[in-house]
């Protein structure tokens, strides 16, 4: 049962620190090719996805034909 116990210990400690090192531990990388988003006045900006990018706080980079747009996911709609 002690062995059990440290093998436990020692495999969570090391996700522990993995994440602490800001290594990805799990894939959750997602692909998206179309995008909406919404403008503060209101007007609707949709096409091609060329890149994106979250950001912790709920941002979202999202690069539409050229050019980029920082928004909250809120106003945000990703689909394939």
């Amino acid at each position: 049962m002690r062995k059990f116990f440290m093998v436990g210990a020692s495999a969570a400690a090391s996700v522990l620190l993995m994440t602490g090192c800001n290594k990805q531990v799990i894939d959750l990388t997602y692909e998206y090719s179309q995008a909406q988003i919404k403008m503060p006045d209101g007007t609707v900006i949709e096409g091609k996805v060329d890149s994106w990018n979250d950001y912790e706080g709920d941002q979202l980079q999202v690069k539409i034909n050229g050019t980029t747009y920082l928004a909250h996911s809120s106003n945000v709609v990703l689909w394939h």
